[in-house]
């Protein structure tokens, strides 16, 4: 953002001194998961945004999971909670990672206690981390013969409200020790807007660090007006602010509309 003044501390560095090593970039947001009170109402709900079905589990004695595609690198999944205990709306984010090795070895290198890769149901690699609140931070490779990957370029109805996810929020109690986290072990990168922070790599996407509930995913779409009627046309009830248009899931979910960012990658 600075080319000058970059320039300017690399002279005054000390020669010899390596510089530090970047982060591994990720492709993007691979999917936001969701507890839900019921999985049938919320997939109905999504299908009517046009967000179908790619794939879903449904084990004796387990809740089902419903696995709803945004675009051929992006999901959905939605969880249906055990019992009346546990709390609606976030589970996790996962971010798709190029080389899932390489970042996890630049992880542990910054300190980061996390197992190695493994190979996860679906059929994609996948690991797992915990920030300091004890939330879950996911990171996957898609991998050939995957569930995903055999979802490509299906279940993409012309329907569909928006084909890209550009974000969501993640609720913390702690703003200040999550970013230093997210930026100083993770690789994230602190943007001008308070608790956005931006994927490394040149996705365009990011998540916004917020103070509790609820919920917030970000979907870019081409013209808000005419995605306002669209949605109103589908019998939602829209909400309108001078930057986006917003509507709320059966669980309180906020789905949030933006203009779409033209130097994010087209998907």
């Amino acid at each position: 953002m600075f080319p000058n003044l970059l320039s300017f501390i690399l002279l005054l560095a000390p020669q010899g001194t390596p510089a530090p090593k970047p982060s591994p970039a990720l492709a993007g947001i691979a999917h936001v998961a969701l507890r839900v009170t019921e999985v049938r109402t919320s997939r109905e709900f999504y299908g009517r945004l046009g967000f179908q079905e790619a794939f879903a589990f449904s084990d004796p004695g387990k809740p089902p999971v419903s696995y709803l595609k945004v675009n051929d690198r992006q999901f959905i999944e939605l969880y249906q909670r055990n019992d009346d205990s546990q709390p609606l709306g976030l589970t996790h984010i996962c971010y798709e990672a190029g080389d899932i090795d390489a970042l996890h070895e630049y992880y542990v290198n910054r300190g980061v206690n996390t197992p190695a890769a493994r190979k996860a149901r679906a059929g994609n690699l996948l690991f797992v981390l915990r920030d300091p609140e004890d939330h879950v931070v996911e990171f996957t490779q898609y991998m050939p013969g995957s569930l995903h990957y055999q979802a490509r370029g299906k279940y993409l109805g012309e329907g569909r409200v928006s084909s890209q996810m550009g974000g969501a929020t993640i609720p913390v109690k702690d703003i200040e020790a999550e970013r230093s986290f997210y930026t100083s072990k993770l690789g994230f990168e602190d943007t001008d807007e308070k608790g956005a922070l931006r994927l490394p790599g040149n996705s365009g996407e990011a998540v916004e660090l917020q103070s509790g509930p609820p919920t917030r995913i970000l979907f870019e779409v081409a013209d808000l007006e005419r995605s306002a009627r669209d949605l109103a046309s589908r019998g939602f009830q829209v909400r309108k602010s001078d930057r986006s248009i917003s509507i709320a899931d059966p669980d309180g979910a906020i789905l949030e509309f933006i203009p779409a960012n033209k130097t994010a990658n087209q998907r």
